[in-house]
């Protein structure tokens, strides 16, 4: 694992959480979801994990807020 990964732990932890929150209240499974954003369901497992520290893009990110119906900033707040 790269060190800059390491060092942003928390932030990729939260990020994954999140879209796991926002995706459950929203009552869609994993395969559906990462359906409707144009991602497989692997990646979107390894993204969710908390054991896994798996980065995206701003493109899927966007794509992430627009299915769930939420902004952006949403997914990547860390209470």
């Amino acid at each position: 694992m790269s060190k800059d990964k390491e060092q942003y732990r928390e932030y990729y932890t939260a990020l994954g959480l999140r879209i796991q929150f926002f995706r459950k209240t929203k009552g869609y499974t994993q395969e559906v979801f990462a359906e409707m954003v144009g991602i497989s369901w692997s990646f979107l497992s390894q993204i969710e994990s908390t054991a896994c520290l798996k980065g995206i893009s701003l493109e899927t990110l966007f794509k992430m807020a627009e299915v769930l119906e939420i902004e952006p900033y949403q997914l990547l707040k860390k209470d």
